[in-house]
């Protein structure tokens, strides 16, 4: 079993930055895809960001919706991810989650079907 735990979340201005943490603890896997999702009020979760435990940044996937904006990143000595959110606007606000699965697919993305889910932090951006 694999435990996620986030953290990070608050409440900015329309512009500012923050840093998501997702420490995972139990039984760590080395070839997993990790990911963030986000879910607003009345909304769908959507995903958007993702990476492979064995991979640098350069092979992250980001939804168009945060691209340049977010970046996702991992310390696998410290089996944590990372999500720096950036010139945040108040479209952002929503319940971030952090999610993992063994990597199935030539691509790591974020699926709604990952095994491990975290309890969520929320994000909240003001105008």
């Amino acid at each position: 079993q694999v435990q996620l735990m986030e953290s990070g979340g608050g409440s900015v201005q329309a512009g500012g930055s923050l840093r998501l943490s997702c420490a995972a603890s139990g039984h760590t896997y080395s070839n997993i895809c990790m990911g963030w999702f986000r879910q607003a009020p009345g909304k769908e979760r959507e995903g958007v960001a993702a990476i492979y435990s064995g991979g640098g940044s350069g092979s992250a996937y980001y939804a168009d919706s945060v691209k340049g904006r977010f970046t996702i990143s991992h310390d696998n000595a410290k089996s944590t991810l990372y999500l720096q959110l950036n010139s945040l606007k108040p479209e952002d606000t929503a319940m971030y989650y952090c999610a993992a699965d063994m990597m199935v697919l030539p691509v790591c993305t974020p699926r709604p079907d990952f095994g491990y889910w975290g309890q969520g932090t929320q994000v909240t951006v003001s105008s």
